[in-house]
């Protein structure tokens, strides 16, 4: 039985005959249907049409599906000595991907900032034993495979390893997350957003909203939420969710007057 890929938010859905009926991630109002209704692509049929590139996103590695594909996101490998750690999906997996991940020291571990870039981390969890996909469980609602190697993790902080901690911050999502890495870029640290707070295009803020396509902003109270999950890290660099989406330095202070100025504009006004 295939394997079914939303065509519009690039999740994997679980073996079946039939697509499956509906996606839970595209009918919530953070995302919507595509336009000609409902589409799937079975994951073989996937592969025929797309492949992988994998390169280097300032000074990290990373892999994306080109040409793009859904949501367009790429995923990034940190690198550790016992191997390394993915840092949001994508909806493809092959197999020269799969040698460029062990060229890098192996894969220990797969963690998402939320439902949008799930992907097929089932996919790339087995490639490499079935390591540990850590998915928030106040988002266990949206996903669309369920597998037995992901970690439902709860609270607002996980450590993966010495220098890589998960923070729950909420906000586009209930269980919205960052991941911090202390010793990122030479060991000013690195704060990997997703877009949980999106990387804008001048590439100097952050801004925040609850659902991108459908225009909601965030309100108040969840972005000083986020602000406070993240004020007691330092990072002078921040990751964002796509290809060349990131600040390369000052990224604390950027940060910080990134909220003032977002919270400054949603403010009401007589």
């Amino acid at each position: 039985m295939p394997l079914w890929t939303c065509f519009q938010c690039g999740a994997q859905f679980a073996e079946s005959h039939e697509p499956p009926s509906a996606c839970p991630i595209c009918e919530d109002e953070r995302q919507y249907v595509n336009w000609n209704g409902q589409t799937w692509l079975a994951r073989d049929e996937l592969a025929k049409q797309h492949r992988l590139v994998c390169r280097d996103d300032l000074g990290v590695p990373g892999v994306s599906v080109e040409p793009a594909f859904a949501i367009g996101q790429r995923a990034l490998l940190l690198r550790e000595a016992d191997g390394c750690v993915m840092w949001d999906c994508i909806p493809l997996l092959t197999e020269a991907a799969v040698s460029y991940v062990r060229a890098l020291g192996g894969l220990k571990a797969i963690a998402v900032s939320h439902p949008h870039y799930y992907g097929a981390v089932a996919d790339w969890s087995d490639a490499f034993g079935g390591v540990p996909i850590y998915l928030h469980g106040d988002d266990r609602a949206f996903v669309t495979r369920p597998h037995p190697a992901i970690v439902p993790w709860s609270g607002d902080a996980l450590q993966l390893s010495g220098d890589i901690r998960l923070l729950r911050t909420g906000g586009h999502f209930a269980g919205g997350t960052m991941l911090h890495w202390r010793t990122g870029v030479d060991g000013k640290g690195a704060l990997l957003v997703g877009d949980i707070a999106t990387v804008t295009m001048d590439r100097r803020f952050v801004s925040f909203m609850y659902s991108y396509p459908n225009y909601i902003p965030l309100d108040a109270a969840a972005v000083r939420r986020i602000a406070e999950t993240v004020g007691p890290f330092a990072f002078d660099r921040i990751y964002g969710a796509w290809w060349d989406r990131n600040i390369a330095s000052g990224g604390k202070a950027a940060f910080d007057a990134s909220v003032k100025r977002y919270l400054a504009a949603i403010a009401a006004k007589d």
